[in-house]
């Protein structure tokens, strides 16, 4: 009650002080109670501090010595003294500063006023001193204007008046004004007063304000005091406890010096004790070091002699292929050379060249499949051996394991099988040897077969292995091309160029070791033998076998030139061991048809060394005058090999230079002279004679220009070359044809030798005589049919024109030449041919023939230049050239020029006639101007599409009536420029850019002609090269013309090309300038070098300046001459291209007039998608080649055994990875998926993209990106749709993106820059780790953005330094808390580029779905029995749930929760216990499974809840909980069950038993046995309670039930049924029940429903509720009764129910 009457005054007091601040208290309502909330804030806290003090000091500290005591307590005393001064109120303080304040601001007010007041005093003096000049002034000119008058002075005096009217005006205007200013004087002298009345008011408040500023001082200074008694207090109490620390740190310490000790000598006992052990140890790990370094050093000396034996591997597969090239070089070159003997030789012989082909080809691919068949036979007999081979080891094991009676006993089996074994072997052997024979360099020594059955026995194996061996050789023949050794050597030196298909035997023969011992002596004799004998294997040095001929001689044939039969000739050559090891040589022989002349001078040399020579003489004594060719034989260890030999006589060859004579055009009466040259090159000379052929009787003549005939010389094609013919009608067959002297050596190589070859000669001479008939009837048809052309000339003998000189025969020495003249003399006009032949003394020599050939003419004079060439020439264009006119005649000729009528008007002649002098020349002037319709005009003289011109012009002999023609030719093009198209429309083109269009300009002429765009627009620019250039003959060039427009407005304009000839065209365009509304700040961004997967940024506005429509201040935004654009808010929109890797945000916004938006442009860029998946594919390729690869060596190896060497395995690698790669990615290839087929997330994909991004080179790439404007603003809920967008005010945004390589990149989760930690459940959190790799070659440091500190992503361990090629692990946490989705991105920087990381995660709340409510009831149950239910919860949220289920009975608090009231005790609407009645043995009533797990999204979990009660009891019940990752229950359901001994029970009514069970321990009813003779005592009582309505219209009984129900149950028993009755039915019938069924039967598992209903009978008076007893007796295996309480009574209808 105090307290509210010191806040009434403390209200009233300021009411009664300051009525006239009530206004201004309102005005600053808020700041009073701000600056009284701070001292009132200060104040409480003094209060509490003061509050803490006191109850110090009630607490007094232990320990603390009397002195401290009193110095505590006079502190106390002395404080309690201040605390009894009572301090101001809060309020009190409030009312003094709102009074401080106010009158502050009265003061300051009359401050203001006075100020003003002094202002407008000024003001007003300055007026008046205004007033007195003017008037003065006004006094002065009336004076002057009366002198004025006086003189008469009109326009002074003008003047002057209107002086005195301006002053007039002027002193009025300051009078007026002098009044407002009094006025204004007066207005602020009154407030000035008003407020100084008001302050005198308030003298008596400034009073009391300076008396409370003293009071609240003297506070404040209390208040001092207060504060450092209290730090003194403090002081004092932390010096106390700062004793009582200090000791307990004395004790401290001690104890913890005791324990040091005690540490200090365990230690030293430990640390002897780890010495030991130490030593032992070391000693250990310095044996096993030694151990690993000796394993290193095995393990380094192994991988030595890998590399060494690989690269003897590589140097042996490097000949391989040199060898298998070569090879194949070679096969290829015989089998064309063979190709082509075979046809010239077919030809030769006249036979059909195709035929013979097919039956070659025929006939080798049947050698091909002998071959294969042999082969196959070869296979057929080694299974055959191998099988043998294996029964002969099962019979060698059998005989080994059976006793010796056991062997005994089959040893007569054996000798059965020992004649049928023989007969297989013999078999083998026969075919061995007949396959032997056919090889005739190969040995075969076959087994005996002579030995004895015990002999045949013991040795199986052996002769079964030299039989396998002997098979195996088989194939020697046929894989005898196939070791062909075509090695070339890197230089040359020692190998031969021929080809020796022998082997190098395996061992070396040294005959000087061979004679040391007996044992040698024998080897060496074998040796030799298989050496005269012919066997030979292959020869293998230092690993390496010789592959190449073992000798070669120097020079490589023998070849004895130009001899003379009787004549000796001698030559040495040089045998030169090319082998690698000593080698063996001798003489085999020589030729047959050499023997006769050639002997060879030879002495073994022995052995030879390596890269030794011996010399070999060979001496020639020719006898006979003919070509020779042989060979001479030598045998050496490793094979034969031969050196050829040939030999060649003197003769002759001969050959002309030229085959053809043209003398040319020459008039009657000349004589013109040529020579032709007969050169020998041969060693042998002969006599020569030039004559006329047979077949030519004097000269060939066609006066009408007829086709000459000749003889074709299809005949001589099929003449054999070998023979030479020398007839005359063989030379003129064989004219024009030069025999080559060395076809008949080839073709004797062709030919067979012996017999075959006189045969074909033979041959040949008969088709020869044959064909020499079929000639001389061809000639005399040629005779017959030049005799009737030449008799339309003349009947007499015609003139011999074309005749030999001076030389027509004599003797042409060896390697000369002869020179023979043929003159031409022409006498009758016309063309004239003359054949020669040379006929030689020398039967061996063919004749050459030779043609001449002429044409005369009668015309004295002749065009120095009858074809007249203008080359090309154009439309329109002169063009003249000079004709010069030879005269033969003696005399003076007149001439006339005619041009044909069809050209006339486009060529001419000046001077159309002249004459020539005697034996002089005329020049005529040749004008063309070819006008554009000559193609019509010319006719068939111009070839439109060759665009060739050929005019014929003739020169007119007036007085001989004799014409001369001559052609003057020309190509006549045209000079026209075309332009496609003839018209550009630019369209509508912004002021802010540039429109580029492209047109094509051709040069339809055949001639190159320059061009240039001149008088161009300074708004059009024509690229390339400014619009000037060359165009070459019928050549296109694209232009580009860039027009940019200044202002908006309609274009139209035309642009002038300009050609060489200053021939003009046009190109007309047009165009409409748009002014947009809005402009761009940049229209080109240029980022810089950007990273794959990074991003640069950059940033330009969107400008709107349009405020005005005033076109004639400033240019208004318009399209072309329309309508400007409205003053408003225009929107934009920019589009971005589909796979741009760029980004613009906002891509859509407003832009209100005079303002401008910022927008960020991102660019990011990224490898295309087809680019990775063909590398993927590319990659699987390869990883499939090299998976089929290395099955396949699998296969090999395991076809070939486990003997294969080293080097041989690494040699076949090799070949395979050479030459097979390609077959085997082919193979690979269909099963392989497609670029479309890989799926972006497979490691294929990811492995490519990681490929690509560390070997990127770089790109650059530019993007037009278009933003289109509308006028009006933007809704958020409709878009963009509700403007209408023109296209005419487009802008357009360049954009330069430079992509470059990435320094650091992401290695982990297959190098995805995305870090997706999916869907998080809210409040946990999830940890993922990054790791980067520096792939650059320097040093990085790094440095990251900094991520949201209220956001869900932490980058929890940064990296700070990157080594190149190191790899570090970032670490990034993802803990959401709320339910959304969320982005962040992470820059890793470097110095030049960054790394962007998206992070992305989702928040989601946990969200299941329970199939039961609240209860879970298991109903009744047979007690130490089981039941189970099944309920379902389903995952309705999108993340994997993890759930645990807890019950409440196996709770851990739950002893603690029982330590309260019992439930029993409690009301039910209080009860918490949800844990009832539980099983006697410690086992939960209540299970369930499972009890821990997962649930995906959107599926669901089945639990079994088994309910297994030990006891009879009806509240069994518990509380399960579905709990998601061990933190919230999600679902609680309560358990409820009932269990009883007997399976029957009985439920309904009211409950007249509390639900918790006694602690006494109850014996079941069963064991409670009535006596005999007496009724069973009732189990339980039920009450029915039935309340009848009365009042209603239409009464309804009161109605009930009770459920008699029947428990399934397991226990054998006899009766399953349950049989229930009521007793007392009449009285129950009397009382007004009625009972659905009185008794019946109810089967197991089944609950029977009994209904009871309930109306008053007539004595039943409604105040005594109604009670009637009944008996219920059910029966099963037992027998049970139930006492049934029914109470009725009637309730009205209006009353209130509870």
């Amino acid at each position: 009650m105090e307290d509210k009457e010191i806040n009434y005054s403390e209200k009233d007091e300021p009411k009664s002080l300051l009525p006239f601040l009530e206004e201004d208290e309102k005005e600053d309502k808020a700041g009073q109670f701000s600056v009284a909330g701070e001292h009132w804030e200060d104040y409480k806290l003094e209060e509490e501090l003061a509050g803490g003090g006191n109850m110090g000091n009630k607490d007094p500290s232990e320990g603390v010595p009397d002195e401290s005591d009193s110095s505590m307590e006079s502190l106390e005393h002395s404080l309690g003294e201040t605390y009894n001064i009572q301090p101001m109120k809060h309020t009190d303080r409030n009312c003094i500063f709102t009074l401080q304040r106010n009158l502050k601001e009265l003061n300051d007010l009359a401050k203001e006023k006075e100020f003003v007041v002094q202002k407008s005093r000024g003001k007003l003096n300055t007026c008046q001193m205004r007033i007195k000049m003017l008037a003065k002034q006004l006094e002065y000119v009336d004076m002057e204007i009366e002198k004025e008058e006086e003189a008469g002075n009109v326009a002074a005096l003008s003047r002057f008046q209107a002086m005195h009217r301006r002053l007039c005006m002027e002193l009025e205007k300051e009078k007026d004004f002098e009044l407002k200013i009094a006025l204004d004087l007066e207005e602020d002298m009154l407030e000035m007063w008003q407020i100084e009345a008001e302050q005198g008011k308030y003298k008596m408040l400034h009073e009391q304000l300076k008396k409370a500023e003293e009071e609240l001082e003297m506070e404040y200074q209390e208040r001092a005091k207060v504060r450092i008694w209290k730090e003194k207090i403090a002081a004092l109490q932390a010096e106390e406890n700062q004793r009582s620390r200090e000791k307990k740190e004395e004790e401290a310490l001690k104890q913890y010096e005791e324990r040091h000790k005690k540490l200090l000598e365990d230690a030293k006992r430990n640390h002897e004790k780890a010495v030991c052990f130490l030593r032992k140890s070391m000693a250990r790990v310095r044996e096993k070091n030694a151990k690993e370094e000796v394993k290193n050093q095995e393990h380094t000396e192994r991988r030595i002699q890998a590399v060494l034996s690989l690269k003897n591997s590589i140097t042996s597969n490097r000949e391989k292929l040199q060898t298998l090239q070569v090879w194949n070089k070679a096969n290829a070159f015989e089998e064309k050379k063979q190709e082509m003997k075979m046809r010239e030789a077919i030809l030769a012989e006249g036979g059909n060249v195709t035929k013979e082909l097919l039956l070659h080809k025929r006939l080798l691919e049947h050698e091909k499949e002998k071959q294969a068949f042999r082969k196959r036979q070869k296979s057929r007999k080694i299974e055959i051996v191998s099988k043998i081979l294996q029964e002969k080891a099962f019979i060698h094991k059998q005989k080994k394991s059976q006793s010796r009676t056991k062997a005994v006993k089959a040893g007569g089996k054996l000798e059965d099988s020992l004649p049928w074994r023989k007969k297989a072997w013999q078999y083998i052997e026969k075919t061995c040897k007949g396959s032997a024979g056919a090889v005739p360099q190969q040995s075969w020594c076959p087994p005996s077969a002579c030995s004895s059955a015990g002999e045949g026995t013991a040795s199986v194996g052996e002769r079964s292995e030299k039989i396998l061996q002997d098979v195996l050789c088989e194939s020697s023949e046929d894989e005898k091309e196939r070791d062909t050794t075509l090695v070339e050597p890197e230089f040359p030196g020692l190998w031969s160029q021929e080809c020796d298909f022998h082997k190098v035997s395996k061992e070396e023969m040294d005959s000087k070791q061979l004679t040391t011992s007996i044992g040698e002596k024998e080897i060496f004799v074998k040796k030799m033998e298989e050496f005269q004998i012919g066997i030979f294997h292959k020869k293998i040095v230092s690993g390496r076998e010789c592959k190449r001929d073992t000798f070669y001689s120097k020079p490589n044939c023998i070849h004895f030139k130009d001899f003379d039969a009787g004549q000796t000739y001698k030559k040495k050559i040089a045998l030169i061991n090319a082998s690698y090891s000593v080698n063996f040589c001798r003489l085999v022989g020589i030729s047959e048809s050499l023997k006769d002349f050639i002997s060879i001078h030879f002495d073994p040399p022995g052995k030879m060394s390596a890269g030794m020579s011996c010399e070999v003489g060979v001496t020639f004594k020719p006898m006979i005058n003919e070509t020779l060719e042989g060979e001479v034989m030598f045998m050496a260890q490793t094979g034969s090999f031969s050196i050829p030999v040939k030999c060649t006589p003197k003769r002759c060859i001969l050959a002309l230079d030229k085959e053809l004579i043209d003398f040319g055009s020459h008039v009657v009466g000349e004589t013109i002279s040529r020579t032709i040259t007969l050169t020998n090159s041969g060693a042998l000379g002969t006599r020569f004679k030039v004559q006329a052929s047979a077949g030519d009787s004097g000269t060939c003549r066609a006066a009408k220009a007829s086709p000459r005939r000749m003889i074709t010389r299809h005949f001589s094609d099929h003449i054999p070359e070998e023979k030479v013919s020398n007839s005359p009608v063989m030379s003129v067959v064989e004219k024009k044809e030069q025999i080559c002297p060395d076809r008949s050596e080839k073709m004797t190589n062709c030919v067979a030798e012996g017999e075959q070859r006189r045969t074909e000669r033979s041959r040949s001479c008969g088709f020869i005589e044959q064909l020499d008939q079929d000639v001389l009837s061809s000639s005399s048809d040629l005779d017959t049919e030049n005799e009737h052309n030449l008799a339309e000339i003349s009947h007499d003998e015609t003139p011999v024109e074309i005749m030999l000189g001076k030389v027509t025969e004599g003797e042409i020495e060896p390697f000369s030449s002869v020179k023979l003249q043929v003159m031409f003399v022409p006498a009758i006009p016309g063309d004239v041919q003359t054949e020669f032949v040379i006929m030689f003394d020398n039967s061996d020599c063919k004749p050459l023939c030779f043609s001449a050939i002429g044409v005369s003419i009668d015309v004295p004079i002749w065009v120095a230049n009858p074809n007249i060439d203008l080359k090309i020439c154009m439309y329109d264009r002169l063009y003249q050239d000079c004709v010069v006119i030879h005269s033969r005649a003696k005399t003076t000729l007149c001439l006339k020029f005619e041009v044909c009528k069809e050209l006339s008007k486009h060529m001419e002649l000046l001077p159309k006639s002249g004459y020539v002098q005697a034996q002089s020349s005329f020049s005529v002037q040749l004008k063309f101007l070819p006008r554009p319709s000559l193609p019509e005009d010319a006719g068939s003289y111009f070839h439109k599409e060759m665009r060739v011109l050929e005019v014929p012009v003739t020169i007119l002999i007036v007085d001989k009536a004799k014409k001369v023609n001559f052609t003057v030719h020309a190509i006549v093009t045209t000079s026209d420029l075309e332009i496609s198209p003839a018209q550009i429309d630019f369209g509508y083109c912004t002021i802010y850019e540039a429109v580029q269009a492209n047109f094509t300009l051709t040069n339809k002429s055949i001639l190159p002609q320059e061009f240039g765009f001149v008088g161009l627009p300074e708004f059009v620019e024509i690229q390339p090269n400014d619009g000037l250039g060359i165009l070459l003959p019928l050549e296109s060039l694209t232009l580009d013309i860039i027009f940019k427009a200044n202002k908006a407005k309609e274009y139209s304009f035309e642009l002038t090309c300009k050609s060489e000839i200053n021939r003009q065209f046009k190109l007309s365009c047009k165009a409409v300038g748009v002014h947009p509304p809005l402009e761009l700040s940049h229209s080109l961004v240029q980022f810089a070098a950007t990273a794959l997967n990074g991003v640069s940024t950059a940033t330009l506005y969107v400008m709107n300046s349009h405020v005005s429509v005033n076109r004639f201040t400033h240019a208004v935004p318009r399209i072309g001459s329309g309508d400007p654009a409205a003053v408003g808010p225009t929107s934009f929109e920019f589009c971005v291209p589909e796979g741009c890797p760029v980004t613009i945000t906002p891509s859509v916004g407003t832009v209100w007039p005079g303002k401008k938006s910022l927008i960020r442009v991102s660019f990011r860029p990224t490898l295309s998608d087809q680019l990775i998946r063909e590398e993927a594919v590319r990659r699987l390729g390869r990883a499939a080649a090299a998976g089929a690869e290395i099955q396949e060596r699998r296969k090999d190896d395991k076809r070939k055994g486990k003997k294969l060497s080293i080097s041989r395995q690494q040699t076949s690698q090799q070949l395979v990875r050479d030459g097979g790669s390609k077959h085997l990615t082919a193979l690979s290839g269909s099963e392989q998926p497609t670029a479309e087929e890989l799926n972006p997330d497979s490691d294929a994909y990811m492995a490519a993209q990681a490929f690509l991004m560390r070997n990127f080179s770089g790109r650059f790439e530019k993007y037009v990106i278009p933003c289109f404007v509308a006028s009006g603003h933007i809704d958020e809920k409709k878009g963009s749709e509700n403007l209408s967008c023109s296209p005419c005010n487009t802008l357009y945004l360049e954009l330069h993106c430079p992509a470059v390589a990435p320094a650091v990149v992401v290695t982990s989760d297959n190098g995805k820059d995305t870090v997706h930690f999916g869907d998080v459940a809210i409040g946990h959190r999830m940890m993922k780790r990054i790791t980067v790799q520096n792939i650059s070659p320097e040093k990085l440091e790094l440095g990251f953005s900094v991520l949201n500190p209220n956001g869900p992503f932490l980058l929890v361990r940064p990296v700070g330094m990157l080594e190149p090629g190191e790899n570090r692990a970032l670490i990034i946490s993802f803990c959401p808390d709320e339910d959304k989705q969320f982005y962040e991105t992470l820059d890793i920087r470097t110095a030049r580029t960054n790394l962007t990381l998206s992070i992305s995660g989702c928040g989601v709340m946990p969200s299941t779905v329970c199939s039961v409510g609240e209860v879970l009831d298991m109903g009744y149950v047979v007690a130490r029995e089981k039941a189970t239910s099944t309920f379902q919860i389903q995952n309705t949220s999108t993340l994997t749930l993890r759930y645990s289920i807890q019950l409440d009975s196996l709770s851990p608090t739950r002893d603690r929760d029982q330590q309260r009231l019992p439930s029993f005790l409690i009301s039910p609407l209080q009860r918490t216990e949800f844990v009832g009645t539980q099983n006697y043995n410690g086992l939960s009533v209540f299970s369930v499974f499972p009890t821990e797990g997962e649930i995906l999204a959107g599926k669901s979990q089945d639990f079994v809840v088994t309910f297994s009660p030990d006891h009879e009891s009806l509240y069994y019940s518990d509380r399960l909980k579905v709990v998601l990752f061990g933190k919230r229950p999600a679902h609680v359901v309560l358990l409820k069950g009932a269990a009883r001994d007997q399976p029957m029970f009985v439920e309904g009514g009211v409950p007249l038993d509390v639900p918790v069970e006694s602690l006494a321990v109850t014996l079941p009813t069963s064991s409670l046995e009535a006596p005999k003779g007496e009724l069973p005592e009732p189990v339980k009582s039920i009450l029915l309670v039935l309340e009848y309505i009365e009042g209603e219209h239409s009464p309804v009984p009161a109605m009930t039930e009770l459920r008699v129900g029947a428990i399934r149950t397991t226990q054998p028993a006899s009766k399953k049924n349950v049989e229930f009755s009521f007793e007392s039915l009449p009285l129950l019938q009397q009382k007004g029940f009625t009972l659905g069924a009185g008794k019946g039967t109810v089967e197991s598992g089944q609950v029977k429903l009994i209904s009871v209903s309930w109306v008053p009978p007539a004595d039943f008076h409604a105040d005594d509720p109604l009670l009637v007893t009944a008996l219920l007796t059910l029966k099963s295996n037992v027998e049970e009764r139930y006492q049934i309480l029914f109470v009725a009574k009637v309730v009205s209808a209006n009353a209130p129910t509870e």
